[in-house]
C-alpha cells in the first residue's frame, strides 16, 4: 500500500465522497496529513480511516458535526457514552414526535376519505368501533353565547390539559334532545386523539351529516330525529359531532362536513325492557 493517498484514492479506499473529504477539512473536523505546498493537493494517510470510522458511525447517528468536532480529541469511554445517551434522548423525543405525525395523518386521511365517500342527504344507521378520544372540560355556554368564543376558549387551554389540536376537534352533547335545542351548544369538546383520556363506545349510531361553518347544522337535527321516529329507534348516550372535511382539505367554510353520530336501538326492545 502506498504511504499517502490522493483524495481521490482516500475516497475510494473508505467510501467516503470527495466533497464529504473536503467540506470535513474545510469546518475543520477531518483533515489530510499533508497539503502539497505547490498545488495544495489534500495527501492522506491509510491509518486515517480509523479516524473517518469514528466520525461516520457517530454520523449515521445523526449526531451533529459539530458535536463530533469537540468529541473527537477527548473522546475516552466515559465522554462517549454520554453523548450517544444525549443522542438517545434526542432520537427518543423525536421517535415519538414522528409517531404522533402518522397519527394524525392516519386520522385525517380516514375522516377525510369518509368525508369524500358520504352523502350528506341520508341518513344511516352504522355499527361503530370504538374510539378513543380526549375530552375537554364543559363549555358553559352562556345566554345567547355561539359556538365561536367557547371554542376559543377550549383552544386557548388545549395546551394545559394536554389536548393536541392537531387531530380534527369534535363537539360532545349529553343527548340527542341536547343537540337539537342547541345544535351549535356543544356540552364539551374533544379531540379525536387516540391517547385520549376517554372513549367512543362500540354500538349502533344514527349516523348524519351537514355542510356548514362550525355550529352550523341546518336541518340535520330535525332530519334524524324524523328517521328515528320513522323506524322505531329511541336515542341513546351521548351524541358526537365530528368534522370530517375541515380548513385543513376545504376553502370555503360553507363547505365544511359534519358527521353527527347518536347511540340508538329499537324501540320496540326499549318498551320490551320497560315492560
Amino acid at each position: 500500500m502506498k504511504e499517502l493517498l490522493s483524495i481521490k484514492e482516500f475516497s475510494q479506499f473508505s467510501g467516503i465522497e470527495n466533497t464529504t473529504l473536503r467540506y470535513w477539512d474545510d469546518i475543520g473536523l477531518f483533515s489530510p496529513v499533508k497539503r502539497d505546498e505547490e498545488n495544495n493537493y489534500r495527501y492522506y494517510s491509510p491509518e486515517q480511516v480509523i479516524a473517518v470510522n469514528f466520525i461516520t458511525v457517530l454520523s449515521n447517528l445523526h449526531i451533529p458535526l459539530k458535536t463530533i468536532r469537540g468529541a473527537q480529541p477527548i473522546r475516552n469511554p466515559e465522554s462517549i457514552v454520554d453523548l450517544i445517551e444525549q443522542q438517545e434522548n434526542t432520537l427518543d423525543r423525536e421517535m415519538e414526535r414522528l409517531r404522533t405525525s402518522y397519527s394524525i395523518i392516519h386520522t385525517r386521511r380516514d375522516l377525510i376519505k369518509r368525508g369524500m365517500r358520504a352523502d350528506p342527504d341520508r341518513i344511516v344507521v352504522e355499527e361503530m368501533e370504538e374510539r378513543a378520544i380526549t375530552i375537554g372540560p364543559p363549555t358553559n355556554f352562556a345566554e345567547g353565547e355561539e359556538f365561536y368564543e367557547p371554542f376559543m376558549n377550549f383552544c386557548k387551554k388545549a395546551n394545559d390539559l394536554h389536548i393536541n389540536l392537531s387531530y380534527p376537534i369534535g363537539g360532545l352533547y349529553e343527548s340527542m334532545d341536547t343537540y337539537t335545542k342547541a345544535p351549535s351548544q356543544p356540552t364539551r369538546f374533544f379531540s379525536l386523539d387516540p391517547g385520549g383520556n376517554a372513549r367512543i363506545p362500540e354500538g349502533k349510531y344514527l349516523v348524519g351529516y351537514s355542510r356548514g361553518f362550525y355550529g352550523d347544522m341546518g336541518d340535520l337535527p330535525q332530519r334524524m330525529e324524523a328517521y328515528a321516529k320513522e323506524h322505531s329507534l329511541a336515542f341513546t348516550g351521548w351524541l358526537y359531532a365530528v368534522y370530517l372535511h375541515d380548513e385543513i382539505c376545504v376553502s370555503d367554510p360553507s363547505q365544511f362536513l359534519v358527521q353527527i353520530m347518536v347511540g340508538v336501538r329499537s324501540q320496540k326492545m326499549v318498551n320490551r325492557l320497560s315492560w
